[in-house]
Parts: C-alpha cells; structure tokens; sequence
C-alpha cells in the first residue's frame, strides 16, 4: 500500500499510460467493472518516488503480490530476475498469450518471473478469459501490434 496520495491529475495521466489495463495481468478496468490500482514500479519501501516515471497502473490482485518486489525467480533458470517494467518495457517483448488467450506465457526472464511470482495464470483468472474470449473481449490489444 503506498504511503503518498497519488493525486487525481497524477492518477489520471498514469492510467492514460497504461491504456486502462493492468500492467501484468492485462485485465481492464471494463471488463471487470473494478478500477485499477496506481503502483510503485521501485516500491516506496525502497525509494521508489512518486512520480510519474515509477508509476504504473495494476489490479488489486497483481498489486497484492507484487508487494515490494523488484525481481522474483525465474523458474527456468532457477535465477533472480528483474520484474518487467510495465512503464519502460513492452509487454509483448516478454510475455505472449496462448491457449486462445487463456493463459500467458514469460518468454524472457523478466516475463517467465512475474507469471509466476504474480500467479498470472490462476485458476480465477483463467476461467474469466474464457468467458471474455468468447464475448470477443480478450485478449487486449497490445500497443504496437
């Protein structure tokens, strides 16, 4: 949880950013009616600042498990790896869909450790693709594609 108000014109720029989907997961705040939450790329905990730069917009769920992590394994390597950057990475540089968009799959270090230290593919998650695939609402268009 952070400990600096975020302040609305912040907030706002910051979500614009993000495209209104979670910098993880990718879930949209319309699709499940719940706003998205403003993080700390570089938690507050280790010096992250409040700006801009080192904010990003995530969900609750991302959120929670990310905590103050900034790397996590990578369970191919077995090696800590730097969490992915949503504000200065590209999502589809280290992450792809598959299962019809289902699931999503690291394809980089920095992709493969935050599938897994974020649960990305929980049971949850999965079953609610299924129903926003068939309603043709998933997966997200990525920027760039």
């Amino acid at each position: 949880m952070s400990k600096t108000r975020v302040g609305q014109r912040l907030r706002t720029q910051v979500l614009v950013d993000a495209g209104g989907h979670c910098g993880y997961c990718r879930v949209s705040e319309e699709i499940t009616g719940a706003q998205l939450e403003i993080e700390h790329i570089v938690p507050e905990g280790r010096c992250g600042p409040t700006r801009r730069a080192n904010l990003w917009a995530v969900c609750r769920y991302c959120n929670l498990l990310k905590s103050d992590r900034v790397e996590a394994t990578d369970p191919e390597t077995g090696a800590l790896a730097p969490l992915f950057n949503p504000r200065e990475q590209g999502w589809s540089e280290h992450f792809a869909w598959i299962d019809g968009g289902l699931r999503i799959s690291g394809t980089t270090p920095a992709g493969r450790a935050p599938v897994e230290a974020l649960a990305l593919n929980r049971a949850m998650f999965v079953r609610a693709r299924g129903y926003w695939v068939s309603a043709g609402w998933h997966p997200p268009r990525e920027p760039g594609a």
